[in-house]
């Protein structure tokens, strides 16, 4: 079950790989996709690479996926599905990032969800992400972000 459960999991990862690969390759204006075709192209080696591992049996990390732990992702998948193929193209790049980190933050934080200082402190941490993010994107690579309703 183990080597059916890491096939099956580095199937679909390099299925996704080959799918944002392509996309990076045939979206227009090319020169905004430099630095999202480099990425693609890591995420697709190292894919296929952890696949073809898992084919030939030699994946020997961890015991599989419980339903504790798929339980426990589901949600911070679920946002990141609603992040990628709806809110970062209606709302806008940054916007988008601030409300998903936001929740992810939120989610998973095991702070009290009820002290004051919890959310003062998810508060700062998510200006402070967003912060350095817009600087890397926009300040240091100057690549094209998408746009949308809020920035």
């Amino acid at each position: 079950m183990n080597y059916l459960q890491h096939r099956i999991s580095s199937g679909i990862i390099a299925v996704v790989a080959i799918w944002v690969c392509w996309i990076s390759f045939t979206q227009k204006p090319a020169e905004a996709f430099l630095f999202p075709r480099v990425i693609a192209v890591f995420f697709l080696i190292l894919a296929v690479w952890t696949f073809a591992k898992a084919i030939l049996g030699r994946s020997r990390v961890g015991n599989g996926l419980s339903r504790t732990a798929a339980r426990n992702m589901a949600p911070g998948v679920a946002i990141a599905g609603i992040y990628i193929f709806w809110a970062a193209k209606a709302l806008g790049f940054y916007t988008s990032s601030t409300i998903a980190f936001f929740i992810l933050l939120s989610l998973y934080d095991p702070s009290p969800n009820s002290e004051p200082k919890t959310w003062i402190k998810r508060v700062l941490i998510t200006i402070g992400f967003v912060a350095i993010m817009y600087a890397l994107f926009a300040g240091v690579l100057k690549v094209y972000t998408p746009r949308g309703l809020f920035i």
